[in-house]
C-alpha cells in the first residue's frame, strides 16, 4: 500500500509505501501520480503515530449507555462502593460496554491500550474476562494489554489475592496495586504481594497511586527498593502519583533521577494537579512518560469520551502549555511515548522534541487526521481521521472498517 500526499508530524507533503506491518520508504509527494488501486489518498492530512492509552478502565464503562447522575461519594473505597453496587445493573451485558467502548476508541485512533481490569472477590473474573473478550474481539485492530487491578485492595478482603493469581494464570500481563499506605494500610505486605505475583509470573507491574505528599513519596520509595531488590528495572510503571512534586524540589529531582536510572515508566491521565512532577522535567531526563483516559463516563466520573486527542488536548492545558513544541510533546506522550511503555522495544522519547515512529522500519500503526499543524490538530481534534494498525485501514470518519 502507498499513503499519498501526508505530512508526517506536521512537515512537508510525502508518499509513504507500506510493505506489511511496517513503513518501507517516504519519498517527496509526487502530486502528478494518480491514485492507484489499493492505495490511500491522504489528501495533505497530517500523519502522526497512532494513539497509545495506558491507563484506562475499560471494565468500568458506560459508554453507549443512558447519562445518569454522578452519585458516587469521595475517596477510592467509596467510589468503588458506588461501582460494585450499579455496574451490573446495565441495559445490555457487561461485555457488549466494554467491547462498544474500545471499539469507539481504536475508531478515534488509538490502536495500543492497556486496560486495567478490576478483580475482586465480588465480580471475580467477571470484568476480566469481559476485557479478555473485547481484547479477542480487536485482536486484528489494536494491541490490548490487561492489568489485574485490586480496586478493592489487597488485604481487606479475604480471597483476594486467590481470584488477583486466577486472572494472572490465564494470561494478564500486568499485575497491579494501589495506594498501599491509604487503601490496604500495610504497604510492606502489600507490595510484597503485589511484586511476589509479578515475579512468579513473569509480569510487570503498575503502581495505582493517589496518595498525597510525603505519603506518596513514602510508598514510591518501597516501590523503588523492590525494582533494585528484584532487578525489575523497565517493568514497574507509576500511574497517577501527581502527588510527588509536593514534598520539595530535591525530593522531586531525586525520584526523576531515579526514575530514569530504573527506567521507571509513569502514566498520567492529565489531571490539574499542582504538585505532580514536571513533565517536561521527566522528559529531558528520559522518563517514559504515557497518557491515558481513566475512566470513560463510568460510574467514578461522568468524563471521558474514547478520544486520547481529547485527552492530549487537557494534557497540554494542565500543563499550561501554549508554544507549539510543547503542545507537539504532549501529541508525542500520547502515541510513542505511551508505546514504549507497552514494548520496551520502542525507544523512550529522548526530549520536548523528539517526534519518533515515522521512519522507515517503523511500525505501520498510523493515524491521518485533518489540521494545518499538529498544534492545531490537538486544538480543533478534527474528525477526518483514517486509522491503520499494522498496515491495514481499520477505522476512517471515526467509524470502524
Amino acid at each position: 500500500m502507498r499513503i499519498r500526499n501526508v505530512r508526517p508530524w506536521g512537515g512537508d507533503a510525502v508518499d509513504v509505501l507500506i510493505d506489511g506491518a511496517k513503513i518501507a520508504a517516504l519519498s517527496p509527494h509526487d502530486p502528478t501520480l494518480p491514485v492507484a488501486p489499493g492505495n490511500l489518498d491522504g489528501r495533505g492530512r497530517i500523519l502522526i503515530p497512532s494513539l497509545s492509552d495506558v491507563h484506562v478502565h475499560l471494565d468500568s464503562s458506560r459508554i453507549g449507555q443512558p447519562f445518569r447522575p454522578h452519585t458516587g461519594a469521595p475517596g477510592v473505597w467509596a467510589m468503588m462502593l458506588n461501582d460494585r453496587e450499579n455496574w451490573r445493573n446495565t441495559e445490555v451485558p457487561h461485555a457488549e460496554i466494554v467491547a462498544e467502548t474500545l471499539g469507539r476508541m481504536i475508531a478515534r485512533g488509538t490502536t495500543r491500550v492497556r486496560s486495567y481490569a478490576q478483580v475482586d472477590v465480588d465480580c471475580k473474573l467477571e470484568k476480566y474476562d469481559s476485557v479478555v473478550a473485547a481484547k479477542e474481539r480487536f485482536r486484528d485492530s489494536a494491541d490490548v494489554q490487561i492489568m489485574v487491578f485490586p480496586q478493592a485492595g489487597i488485604l481487606r478482603e479475604a480471597g483476594t489475592v486467590d481470584v488477583l493469581e486466577a486472572a494472572l494464570r490465564q494470561g494478564a500481563d500486568v499485575m497491579g496495586g494501589i495506594d498501599p499506605c491509604m487503601l490496604d494500610r500495610d504497604p510492606v505486605k502489600h507490595l510484597d504481594i503485589v511484586f511476589g505475583l509479578a515475579e512468579k509470573y513473569q509480569v510487570e507491574v503498575d503502581i495505582h497511586l493517589h496518595e498525597p505528599g510525603d505519603l506518596a513519596v513514602f510508598s514510591t520509595d518501597l516501590v523503588l527498593e523492590r525494582i533494585r531488590a528484584l532487578g525489575m528495572q523497565g517493568r514497574v510503571t507509576m500511574s497517577h502519583a501527581y502527588e510527588l512534586g509536593a514534598v520539595s524540589d530535591a525530593t522531586s529531582r531525586r525520584l526523576i533521577d531515579e526514575f530514569a536510572e530504573l527506567d521507571v515508566a509513569m502514566a498520567t491521565i492529565a489531571p490539574p494537579a499542582p504538585n505532580q512532577l514536571a513533565l517536561t522535567e521527566l522528559s529531558a531526563a528520559g522518563v517514559r512518560v504515557g497518557l491515558g483516559e481513566d475512566g470513560q463516563r463510568d460510574y467514578w466520573s461522568p468524563y471521558g469520551d474514547c478520544d486520547l486527542l481529547s485527552r492530549t488536548w487537557q494534557l497540554a492545558f494542565t500543563n499550561r502549555f501554549r508554544e507549539d513544541r510543547l503542545i507537539e510533546h504532549c501529541l508525542a506522550v500520547a502515541t510513542m511515548g505511551g508505546a514504549s511503555i507497552m514494548d520496551h522495544d520502542v525507544p523512550r522519547l529522548s526530549g520536548v522534541t523528539d517526534r519518533p515512529g515515522l521512519a522507515v522500519g517503523d511500525r505501520a500503526s498510523l493515524v491521518l487526521v485533518d489540521g494545518e499543524t499538529v498544534a492545531s490538530t490537538v486544538m480543533d481534534r478534527g474528525t477526518d481521521r483514517t486509522v491503520l494498525h499494522d498496515g491495514r485501514v481499520v477505522a476512517t470518519g471515526l467509524r470502524l472498517v
